[in-house]
C-alpha cells in the first residue's frame, strides 16, 4: 500500500512540473475571446504623425469564439512586452463569432464596423518582435502571444493569424 502511495505522489509531483513548465506563449486560456490576428506592421512607412500618419494602418484583431456567450469588451485591457497598453473603458459587445479591430489613431468607435481606435497616435506593436497579452476585467489572462518577424510572418506581409 505505502509503495503504490509514493508513485502515484511522484507520478502527480511530475505532472504539475511538467505543467508549470509550459511556456506562456504555448497556454490556452478558458476566455471565449481570444486574438485572431495582428497586423503589427502597418504598410508603407510608418509615421505616428495624427494627421497623416498611418497608425490607423496597425491593428489588433480580437475575436469572440463562443457559440452561445455574448462578451462586453468594457474593462478588458490588451498590453504588449513592454507595457502599453490599452483599456476598453465603453461598453462594446462581441456576440458568438463576432470580433473588433483595435486600431491605432483616432477614428470614431464604432460596433457595426468592428472597430475601436485607441486615440493614440504611436505605435504599439514592434516591427521586429513583441508579445500581445489580452487581460480579463478581472484581471486574469485571456490569451497571449508572442511573434517575431522572421519566425511567425512566413509572407512578410506584417500581418500574423492566430487561432484561425
Amino acid at each position: 500500500m505505502h509503495i503504490r502511495l509514493v508513485a502515484t505522489t511522484a507520478a502527480v509531483a511530475g505532472a504539475l512540473t511538467a505543467l508549470t513548465a509550459i511556456p506562456a506563449q504555448a497556454a490556452e486560456y478558458s476566455s471565449a475571446l481570444k486574438i485572431r490576428g495582428i497586423q503589427y506592421d502597418a504598410p508603407g512607412r510608418d509615421s505616428n504623425r495624427c494627421s497623416t500618419g498611418n497608425t490607423d494602418e496597425e491593428y489588433l484583431t480580437i475575436k469572440n469564439y463562443s457559440r452561445s456567450t455574448t462578451v462586453n469588451l468594457k474593462g478588458y485591457v490588451v498590453k504588449d512586452a513592454a507595457g502599453n497598453k490599452f483599456t476598453f473603458t465603453a461598453s462594446h459587445t462581441l456576440q458568438p463569432g463576432d470580433y473588433v479591430k483595435l486600431r491605432g489613431g483616432n477614428g470614431s468607435d464604432s460596433d457595426t464596423k468592428n472597430v475601436v481606435y485607441r486615440d493614440n497616435c504611436n505605435f504599439m506593436w514592434n516591427n521586429d518582435k513583441d508579445t500581445i497579452y489580452v487581460y480579463k476585467p478581472s484581471g486574469s489572462r485571456a490569451d497571449v502571444h508572442s511573434y517575431t518577424k522572421s519566425g511567425s510572418d512566413r509572407d512578410g506581409n506584417g500581418y500574423i493569424t492566430y487561432h484561425g
